[in-house]
């Protein structure tokens, strides 16, 4: 069996996330202190206790789903996890990927994602931007949808490409709004605005993009000890500017997690484990190849089936 370990970003957070798992692996709770003392503020109790309004705003959202990704992989090392063939991660979740590939330091990444989702919020006023999931369409179609809704002051494009028939797409709230409304005539099964605070994966993060590449010049980043497949075009780096450029360039491009996992099965991998809150990325791994054994670890039941399975 060859392994790939991939992590979840926003949107697979909740109130209450990993307790289970922090009662028998003490490498939980001891992440989480870590990261709030990087941060200045108590994230386990945020987590544990919320607001849910709290913990759903970007710039607190990001650095908890990196710690609960890292609290997982911990665990699974602690427990005798051996390192993957890969690692991968959707949207923030690749932040968490280059953590546990060693190619950024966990502090270093906490406050970076931090300032990561402040960029992102500050790039576009609450309330002009919007995104979608649109459902049963391919992606070329979807992609006309989005040009046929667009204007010369209104855009709107492919912002995730997470399934076969399922894209997210991003921009200007009256933009998405148009595309939602055609999307039934062009033969979508659905089409529905998603809870989000801005238009992430689209042109109008160019803003925060140019912010975070300042932000990532002052943070170390080192060849990974395990390749980490990127976002912005399904391939690996070693160098560490080239780390960089694609995380600048991830703020602002779409997410193609459908080309992340079958290049990941083509490399020859047949399990893939997600670690952290949630089970979306296993759901949309066996959805994009079949023939790949995706499993959900999030608590110490799932864990210890993980490390028993190798």
């Amino acid at each position: 069996m060859s392994l790939a370990i991939v992590f979840p970003g926003q949107g697979s957070q909740s109130v209450g996330m990993l307790a289970a798992l922090a009662e028998s692996e003490p490498a939980v709770r001891e992440t989480f202190r870590e990261a709030s003392q990087a941060l200045g503020y108590d994230l386990w109790k945020l987590v544990q206790i919320g607001p849910e309004d709290k913990l759903a705003q970007t710039e607190r959202t990001q650095p908890v789903m990196l710690t609960a990704g890292v609290a997982v992989w911990r665990a699974w090392r602690n427990m005798g996890g051996s390192d993957p063939l890969l690692f991968a991660g959707h949207s923030l979740g690749e932040y968490t990927a280059l953590v546990c590939a060693g190619s950024l330091k966990f502090a270093d990444a906490v406050r970076l994602v931090a300032a990561r989702g402040r960029f992102m919020q500050e790039a576009v006023p609450i309330g002009s931007g919007a995104m979608a999931a649109i459902m049963g369409l391919d992606d070329a179609s979807v992609e006309r949808l989005c040009a046929a809704s667009a204007s010369a002051e209104e855009i709107v494009t492919c912002a995730n490409y997470n399934a076969p028939g399922q894209v997210v797409i991003a921009g200007h709230v009256a933009a998405v709004d148009r595309a939602i409304s055609a999307a039934g005539g062009a033969g979508a099964k659905r089409a529905v605005r998603l809870p989000v605070s801005a238009p992430f994966h689209c042109s109008l993060m160019q803003p925060a993009a140019a912010r975070l590449a300042e932000a990532l010049a002052g943070v170390q980043v080192t060849s990974p000890r395990v390749a980490v497949v990127h976002n912005v075009d399904a391939r690996t780096r070693s160098e560490p500017d080239q780390i960089r450029a694609a995380l600048v360039e991830q703020a602002w491009k779409p997410v193609r997690w459908v080309q992340c996992v079958r290049n990941i099965f083509d490399e020859g991998v047949t399990r893939v484990y997600e670690f952290g809150p949630g089970k979306v990325l296993a759901g949309l791994c066996k959805r994009i190849e079949r023939g790949l054994d995706s499993v959900a670890v999030y608590d110490a039941d799932t864990l210890t089936r993980a490390c028993d399975e190798g």
